[in-house]
């Protein structure tokens, strides 16, 4: 993977991990989910009046993405109404570049190389080192931890989903815009049904936060889905999870949330297993 495509996965890594920290830090995640994913679609309209469409061949692809999307950022609000960011977002990132590599190597024919596997499998297990030690301090009950986990897997698929759709589209940032579009639109009826009446109305400052985290959402997703026309899937995939390591210093650093030593060590597996992607 070279360089260039290398330092704008792991940007686009930073962006993620801010936007899920605006969500964990709201009173009303799902409600904050639901900010954040409108806040991306007006982010990402002014691009499109610019851009052509995809390509017909990927409009199944962005249909089936805003599907699975509407689900992913259900379970997100979910989780976060349970657990800490320290401890749900390891395990949604975590899991999702295992079952990524799996599903690339046997269904799309894109196996790693050996140094490849190694950066995947150094990563996974770090995140998953740092969600352990989190549920080990914090006596977190099943709920975070089982919805966190089922985020994974809709992470695995929206990317497989997505990487495909990307590739067909012959402009990923215009594929991107409107599968976030397509989202805010499915989404906001889920919400409405989920959450009626909201305790507290949002202020300006809720919604200045849920455009600052769509930005973020867009700008994070188009990157990675660039950087899946350049790269094999699963390691872009893998290396966009390093959004754990900059999830983890939010946390510490604006949430005060409490990082062991065990945690910092599972950063520096998920640095080497960077280090190994980059390599392969």
């Amino acid at each position: 993977m070279s360089w260039d495509v290398t330092s704008a996965v792991l940007f686009a890594a930073a962006l993620h991990a801010a936007w899920n920290a605006l969500v964990r830090a709201d009173p009303d995640p799902v409600r904050g989910t639901a900010r954040v994913v409108i806040g991306a679609a007006i982010a990402a309209a002014p691009v499109l009046a610019f851009l052509p469409l995809p390509a017909p061949a990927s409009w199944p692809y962005l249909a089936a993405s805003a599907a699975v999307h509407v689900g992913y950022f259900v379970l997100v609000a979910l989780a976060y109404r349970s657990g800490d960011l320290s401890l749900v977002y390891p395990l949604m990132r975590g899991g999702a570049p295992l079952l990524t590599a799996l599903v690339a190597a046997t269904i799309l024919g894109e196996p790693l190389n050996g140094g490849g596997w190694v950066g995947v499998l150094l990563i996974g297990g770090g995140v998953l080192l740092m969600a352990s030690d989190a549920r080990a301090g914090r006596g977190a009950g099943s709920r975070p931890v089982v919805l966190a986990l089922l985020t994974a897997g809709v992470v695995a698929l929206y990317t497989v989903v997505d990487g495909l759709g990307a590739r067909r589209s012959g402009t990923p940032l215009s594929y991107t815009g409107w599968m976030l579009v397509l989202t805010a639109l499915a989404l906001a009826p889920v919400v409405r049904a989920a959450a009626p009446s909201p305790v507290t109305p949002a202020g300006p400052g809720a919604l200045r936060l849920g455009l600052v985290g769509g930005a973020c959402t867009f700008g994070s997703y188009a990157i990675a889905l660039w950087a899946m026309t350049r790269a094999p899937i699963p390691l872009v995939a893998a290396l966009r999870e390093t959004s754990v390591v900059f999830a983890t210093l939010i946390a510490a650093l604006l949430l005060r949330e409490r990082v062991s030593r065990v945690r910092w060590a599972a950063v520096g597996v998920i640095a080497v297993g960077t280090i190994a992607i980059k390599l392969s």
